[in-house]
């Protein structure tokens, strides 16, 4: 039987609690027998599949797509103008559709291979159009030896990449060519999600821990559902892809007030309910830490919700549902790296906090530098995104309720923490590495694109609505 021992880091503190330590006891020396004196190698561990972990997964899949279609689509297409809704849900849905079939052709096998010696950065191709991938290979969960089907994490993952270049859509919303923003989407995840997801979540597992792993999950840095690989990536990608783009005509001259607030709170709902297969799937097992990811992602999204009214009612004197809608994304936002390390009060304070934060950047910070992010990508993917993940390095201490980092090393696989400052700086260098990488390479991967194509649609079109002008058909008929 082939075995795979990818994994994703997202939970390296999750062992410590209701794990079974047979395995681990296995590899101890057995105080009563002599002492070899040449110790034969370790066997392989066994692994064994539950099928619940297995429903579970699959489970967590559907509502990651969910997530994206109908979720994304909605929430955006209700921010833009009527004549853009239609625009909107193709990108993001051609995106998801393009980029499920590129990653089992290739992103799979760049994202959790080894890349020899690459392997710092990106992945391989050794597992190509799924080679290899079969009904009996197996992926190691966070529990030495026990597995959920390749096929599985396969899927889970593919979802993962399939929402990423969605959310670039909303920040060039209103003004880039159709093909143009397909074309990126294929070269951003290839040459930008695919790396990044390596350099955070590839590593050995809990059977081998002492393997290569990718660059940022090197730096000790601890990502339980991507805050870096998702929010930030795509985030920074945004705002790159909006200066690159210049402003929508008209932008801080005529109104470009949401078309339907109702369609968008369906989306916002829908990304809700999808990310807890987003966050607590991240756990890879249907045991008590994904039941930890689930009421964080609840609990933390309901804080930014309030606080955002709070801060709305605060300064404006009115709590809006644009508002309400931008906590709850900015909730989710942050909580994604941290839901399976915080506790859930570490959780809350967590939503109360990020809402002021990415309220300020796309109220002030926005309108100060000029910049049109058409649906806030930066302000609060970014930046929430960044929070997020500096927080967890905080968080995780189990000191204020967090769960901890374990130490594979260790023979009972003991959680610790190596204190704020020393886990708060790896998660510093893995924010810095992913805002390099993505920043820097969208700006080349744009201006590739626009050498090609062209990035933005004609004044005329603009001004038509890319409805009619790039699909030939209107979201709504008199």
């Amino acid at each position: 039987m082939s075995l795979s021992k990818i994994t994703n880091p997202i939970s390296t503190a999750w062992l410590t609690l209701g794990v079974t330590l047979a395995p681990v006891i296995a590899f101890a020396q057995d105080a009563t027998a002599p002492a070899a004196t040449d110790a034969a190698p370790a066997a392989p561990v066994a692994m064994t599949m539950d099928k619940g972990d297995n429903t579970w997964m699959l489970v967590s899949s559907a509502l990651v797509l969910l997530m994206t279609v109908p979720g994304l689509a909605l929430f955006y297409g209700g921010l833009v103008r009527t004549k853009n809704m239609l625009s909107v849900l193709m990108q993001v849905l051609v995106i998801a559709a393009a980029v499920s079939l590129i990653w089992i052709v290739y992103g799979y096998s760049m994202s959790f291979t080894n890349g020899g010696s690459m392997n710092s950065f990106v992945g391989g191709f050794s597992k190509m159009f799924l080679n290899g991938v079969t009904t009996s290979s197996l992926a190691e969960t966070f529990s030495k030896g026990v597995a959920i089907p390749e096929l599985t994490f396969v899927i889970f993952q593919m979802t993962f990449a399939c929402i990423t270049p969605g959310l670039i859509v909303g920040a060039v919303a209103e003004r880039m060519k159709f093909k143009s923003m397909i074309l990126f989407a294929i070269l951003w995840v290839t040459f930008i999600y695919f790396p990044i997801a390596h350099m955070v979540w590839f590593w050995g597992g809990p059977s081998a821990y002492g393997d290569p792993a990718g660059l940022i999950f090197s730096f000790g840095a601890i990502d339980f559902a991507g805050g870096t690989v998702v929010h930030i990536n795509a985030g920074i990608a945004g705002l790159v892809g909006a200066l690159m783009l210049g402003k929508r005509i008209g932008f801080q001259k005529e109104i470009m007030a949401p078309h339907s607030m109702t369609l968008t709170m369906v989306g916002a709902a829908l990304l809700w309910v999808g990310w807890f297969g987003f966050n607590a799937g991240s756990n890879l097992e249907a045991n008590a830490y994904a039941s930890l990811a689930f009421i964080n992602t609840f609990v933390a999204t309901a804080a930014a919700t309030i606080s955002w009214c709070l801060v709305e009612q605060l300064m404006r004197g009115k709590a809006s549902m644009l508002g309400a809608v931008s906590g709850l994304v900015a909730g989710l936002v942050a909580v994604t790296p941290a839901a399976g390390f915080a506790g859930p009060v570490g959780s809350i304070v967590l939503g109360l906090l990020v809402s002021p934060l990415c309220y300020f950047f796309v109220s002030a910070v926005k309108n100060k530098f000029g910049y049109d992010d058409s649906l806030d990508v930066f302000g609060i993917h970014c930046i929430g995104g960044i929070f997020g993940a500096l927080m967890t390095g905080i968080l995780v201490n189990p000191a204020l309720g967090g769960a901890g980092v374990v130490d594979y090393s260790t023979a009972d696989f003991a959680a610790g923490y190596a204190g704020t400052a020393t886990q708060v700086f790896n998660q510093l260098k893995g924010v810095l590495v992913t805002l390099l990488w993505s920043g820097i390479g969208s700006a080349i991967l744009f201006k590739i694109v626009d050498l090609i194509f062209g990035l933005r649609v004609s004044p005329e079109a603009e001004r038509e609505g890319l409805d009619l002008s790039s699909h030939g058909e209107a979201a709504y008929h008199n």
